[in-house]
């Protein structure tokens, strides 16, 4: 639990940057932020990224800077987002003998990075001293009146989670090194918290997304209280057809759903590449990425000491502006 701070009005949750820079010192200045020697900071108020700053966009090193040193001199907060964890995870690997299920792990890894290892190519001490911070870093964080984690809060993987170094779990290297092994704790306490919960599609069905990836697999939501069909559950930019989306839950999928009650504390979270004008998902949830860095919105929640979120307590920019 992070101390309240008596001297705050509030936080500003802030969404997946992926490297759009230019967007975010948009939008840290729309929210009242200034820099001040290399730091952008608030009189009254601290920021709270919600992960995945590296990656796929043009100003990857220049974000990932800004928000160590916000974090560095407790201006802000973050969490790992899965690309994040990638990072930590090519890094680790890339220094030790592996297998070769490893190996094709390190591949696939290598290529996700890309665009965040060509950003760093002449910068290399720096982005040594980066992973090592990220391994510092929580994978989710519990305030007072709110929470924050990348895709998923799921109680028991958070109660794991925080007995390892109080949720800063990649500072643990055998956490780590079991965290890239599928059918481990680790695994499953790092792919629930962020990457969310998934669902087969029946049959061996696979469906072809908008990105060109052909998936067997659909994201869905934690959150609803009385689904019956696939459509109920679904929280993915690439929607179901029409047939599958009205296809019935079995009970046995059913079964494994969780559920984040309408009475818990107010959660954000990022990962889903929502579109349109950001709004809640629920009094006590919301979603704050909005696909910035495929020319969407760039947005934070200004969050105070609500129980109740409200729509009018977003701001955002447009990322291509």
């Amino acid at each position: 639990m992070i101390p309240d701070d008596p001297a705050l009005e509030g936080y500003d949750v802030i969404g997946d940057v992926h490297g759009c820079a230019h967007a975010l010192i948009r939008l840290l200045q729309a929210l009242g932020y200034s820099q001040h020697q290399d730091v952008w900071h608030h009189p009254r108020r601290k920021a709270v990224f919600v992960g995945d700053i590296i990656d796929r966009g043009p100003g990857i090193r220049q974000a990932m800077r800004l928000v160590r040193h916000m974090v560095d001199a407790n201006q802000a907060y973050m969490v790992l987002g899965n690309h994040e964890f990638n990072a930590v995870a090519y890094s680790s690997l890339c220094h030790e003998p592996v297998t070769p299920r490893l190996q094709r792990l390190y591949r696939r890894l290598g290529g996700h990075l890309k665009t965040s290892l060509e950003d760093y190519r002449f910068h290399l001490q720096e982005w040594k001293d980066l992973i090592h911070w990220l391994r510092q870093c929580p994978i989710f964080l519990e305030f007072k009146y709110f929470r924050v984690v990348h895709a998923c809060w799921d109680p028991r993987r958070i109660a794991q989670a925080s007995q390892v170094h109080d949720g800063r779990v990649l500072q643990d290297q055998a956490f780590l090194a079991q965290s890239m092994l599928p059918a481990t704790e680790p695994n499953r306490i790092v792919e629930r918290l962020l990457k969310g919960m998934e669902m087969e599609l029946p049959n061996g069905q696979t469906l072809l997304g908008s990105d060109g990836v052909r998936r067997s697999r659909f994201r869905t939501k934690f959150w609803s209280q009385a689904p019956k069909t696939y459509g109920d559950v679904v929280f993915q930019p690439d929607g179901l057809p029409d047939d599958l989306a009205d296809q019935p839950l079995t009970e046995q999928e059913h079964s494994r759903l969780l559920r984040y009650g309408a009475d818990q504390k107010p959660l954000f979270v990022g990962h889903y590449w929502c579109k349109g004008q950001p709004h809640i998902l629920r009094s006590n949830l919301a979603c704050l990425d909005y696909s910035a860095v495929k020319n969407g919105l760039l947005v934070a929640y200004r969050m105070g000491a609500e129980t109740d979120l409200k729509n009018d307590a977003f701001m955002w920019v447009n990322s291509a502006g």
